[in-house]
């Protein structure tokens, strides 16, 4: 997870309902203030966090000419989702919610889309693809890997799932303030009141689920690898949830490009946004939508 400076969208950056065949999603959309729209980018934020993750993307990548749409995925924050039946939160259906939102955004007469995931939004911008990568112009993997988290990420995702699975979600969050929680719920420890807020509003079967899939993510590189789409792997300069060197390799196999942000951990988008956001205007601009 991503924790974000402010949850307040910037100017120019309008919070709203994106209307999907699948349901309705929370979003926040940035919208270049001039000049042609150079592209759309659908961006799919990690576990345990929220379309606000981005929030510092928006201005500079409207700038660069691209409107950018960040979602909370289904049970996450203010993206309605069933609280006590994980079927929902099965890695196929929440691939299919991107390929939903995708499709909504095209609706709206835009071409294709460059689609990003931050760490679990990754494995689920992943699978979307695979599935079907007709709408898509790209793919950003941001500090995201090629299956299952380190060891050591396993193990304490394991324990988030246990404490959900037994206590209500108040109680975890007073636990996980004392506990050395996964890297994505770490920063959840803290006095931020709006972070305790996304944290309760999250749906507990959705946590245990995606927690579920951190541990268990089979490799589809190759998978991947044969759909022959543009694709990018970003990432800070260190990382614990999937190391650095392991994000190098899987480029190497993608044949993607790859950009490591200086300065940044897990969370270059909240790291080093301004950095982030040029590499990926970068990258677009490469691999155009039309």
């Amino acid at each position: 997870m991503s924790r974000p400076a402010t949850f307040t969208p910037p100017p120019g950056t309008r919070a709203h309902r994106l209307r999907t065949a699948r349901g309705d999603f929370a979003a926040l959309t940035g919208e270049p203030a001039e000049g042609p729209v150079r592209g759309t980018a659908l961006l799919l934020p990690g576990f345990t966090g929220s379309k606000e993750d981005f929030i510092e993307l928006h201005a500079p990548l409207s700038a660069a000419g691209y409107r950018t749409v960040a979602v909370d995925g289904r049970g996450q924050y203010e993206s309605e989702g069933p609280k006590d039946d994980e079927r929902p939160y099965r890695q196929r259906e929440l691939a299919r919610d991107a390929l939903a939102q995708a499709a909504a955004l095209q609706d709206e007469g835009t071409g294709r889309v460059h689609l990003l995931g931050h760490s679990l939004g990754g494995l689920v911008a992943r699978a979307a693809v695979i599935e079907d990568p007709a709408p898509f112009a790209s793919l950003t993997l941001m500090s995201s890997g090629p299956a299952a988290v380190a060891q050591p990420q396993q193990e304490r995702a394991k324990l988030l799932q246990d404490a959900l699975a037994a206590l209500d979600m108040a109680q975890v969050w007073e636990a996980i303030q004392g506990l050395d929680a996964p890297e994505d719920a770490a920063d959840l420890r803290g006095d931020g009141e709006d972070l305790r807020r996304r944290w309760m509003r999250n749906s507990p079967a959705q946590l245990i689920a995606t927690a579920g899939q951190l541990r268990t993510e089979p490799d589809r590189v190759d998978e991947l690898a044969a759909l022959g789409l543009a694709i990018h792997v970003l990432s800070g300069e260190r990382d614990d949830t999937w190391p650095v060197p392991l994000l190098d390799d899987m480029a190497a196999r993608l044949g993607a490009e790859r950009t490591v942000v200086a300065g940044a951990e897990h969370s270059p988008n909240t790291d080093r946004p301004r950095a982030t956001a040029a590499a990926l205007a970068a990258f677009w601009d490469r691999h155009p939508a039309a």
